[in-house]
């Protein structure tokens, strides 16, 4: 009898966690939010129960999550259409056009003008891929830096004729990543003596399935060299940890974001203060000497102006589920009588920046006041907590986001970001069928708890009893 109810309680999950997914991945449209929240809200309590209520081995789990990843494999993505400008950059770049030198829109509004300036190159499938981008992707100058265009090339090299094999191809790419970080994940966790079952917090966490997987978000990517960055660092290989790092934030620009904190990370009790600074100096040289060289072959005075106006919109024009920013807005409404954004956005960065600047100075040296957490364990805290409050202070927080507090939680005792992961589905209520509305009530309600849980635990240095990690 026992042995019947283990067999019930182990594959129950998994048929049904598979279901799940094939409904989500082909029969769901984003305008339908109810439906959108019992799948995923099944999704999540089926990858609580694999984790914590199995006695599966890692390595099975971690085969249930690549299983659950292939079953993506020939989706469209149904919740993004950010894909379509993936596809629409790598095929300008492998025919040796510069995808930051002009928009999609051109190509529909001044044809002579682009192919002048694209030496009378077009692309595949153009009216497809920029109907399926939308107006206002399409208006704006390319912001994915050069490692995440390689990747829209590979699939442009590979499958250049079809929008389902370039999808195809990308989704290798994100399934590698994914593969990459459960394995850098589990060793690093063997080092800190923390659950090496915690990493499954990240891999079979629907939120990093969905998003990740089936919409074809690249912060896998990004988190694949920052998990192993920060592994070779717990192995002291500074060197090939801080190229790897620069190549992080040359798949997503975050990265640069918590560099700040590694700034005493090689400060020695006994070195002097010269031999401090320089340890971290040569670690920042060879970071952003990484991230000069590969966007080396792009580099000219259009690129430089484009990009960065471009990175500029996130900050001062771009709204979505925001938290401060939104209370912000409301003081700002009520007492101005418009939106503040453009100079809000201008203030916030600086007082993210301020945080973790003055974070990484105030860092308790090689951060040993609790020895019972290792320096590196101390570090990614710091970068979670650091990320967490640039999130918080944001204009714009889209899902995907999250995916970076989630993965750093995985080796510390916080676990607030499990928590979001789950609650920012809410800002998917924003896509009705009658349009785009945010919903600012269930905004409201992610981040009040969210950061009540997080509050808990900084307060009590536990995690929710529910979220701690069993062993098998």
């Amino acid at each position: 009898m026992n042995i019947t109810k283990q067999y019930i309680n182990n594959t129950v999950p998994i048929i049904g966690t598979v279901i799940l997914y094939l409904l989500f991945a082909y029969n769901l449209e984003r305008s339908d939010f109810l439906n959108l929240l019992l799948l995923y809200s099944g999704l999540f309590y089926a990858a609580w129960q694999i984790i914590n209520a199995t006695n599966f081995s890692f390595w099975t789990i971690a085969g249930i999550g690549i299983l659950l990843r292939v079953l993506f494999l020939p989706a469209i993505p149904n919740l993004s259409q950010d894909f379509y400008r993936f596809l629409w950059d790598g095929r300008l770049l492998i025919q040796g056009v510069n995808p930051y030198i002009i928009t999609p829109s051109v190509f529909f509004t001044d044809l002579p003008s682009a192919l002048e300036i694209t030496s009378g190159k077009t692309v595949l499938q153009a009216k497809e891929l920029f109907l399926g981008m939308g107006e206002l992707n399409a208006s704006h100058y390319s912001n994915y830096p050069p490692i995440n265009q390689l990747c829209f090339a590979i699939a442009a090299l590979f499958a250049k004729g079809t929008i389902l094999g370039s999808v195809i191809v990308l989704r290798i790419l994100i399934i590698a990543a994914d593969i990459g970080v459960l394995y850098f994940g589990k060793k690093l966790l063997e080092k800190l003596n923390l659950p090496v079952r915690n990493i499954f917090w990240y891999f079979l966490n629907p939120f990093i399935l969905i998003e990740l997987t089936g919409n074809l978000h690249f912060e896998g990517v990004m988190l694949f060299f920052v998990v192993w960055s920060l592994y070779l660092l717990h192995q002291k290989k500074w060197f090939w940890a801080a190229v790897l790092l620069g190549i992080s934030v040359s798949v997503k620009l975050l990265p640069l974001l918590f560099l700040p904190l590694f700034f005493k990370w090689f400060f020695k009790k006994e070195g002097s203060a010269l031999y401090n600074v320089t340890s971290s100096f040569k670690f920042y040289v060879v970071v952003l000497g990484t991230v000069v060289l590969t966007f080396t072959p792009f580099l000219s005075s259009d690129f430089i102006s484009n990009f960065t106006a471009t990175i500029g919109l996130w900050f001062q024009n771009f709204e979505f589920n925001a938290s401060i920013y939104y209370v912000i807005r409301w003081i700002g409404f009520q007492t101005i009588g418009w939106n503040i954004i453009g100079t809000v956005g201008k203030i916030l960065p600086i007082i993210v920046i301020a945080y973790l600047v003055i974070s990484a100075f105030l860092r308790p040296l090689n951060s040993t006041q609790d020895n019972s957490i290792s320096p590196t364990q101390h570090l990614i805290t710091a970068i979670l907590l650091g990320v967490s409050f640039y999130f918080l202070l944001s204009t714009t927080v889209h899902p995907w986001y999250v995916a970076t507090p989630l993965i750093l939680s995985v080796f510390t005792r916080y676990k607030f970001p499990i928590v979001w992961s789950f609650m920012v589905l809410f800002s998917y209520s924003a896509y009705g069928a009658a349009g785009f509305s945010e919903n600012l009530g269930l905004v409201a309600m992610e981040y009040i708890v969210v950061i009540s849980v997080a509050i808990y635990e900084l307060s009590t240095k536990k995690p929710l009893p529910f979220l701690t990690t069993k062993e098998v």
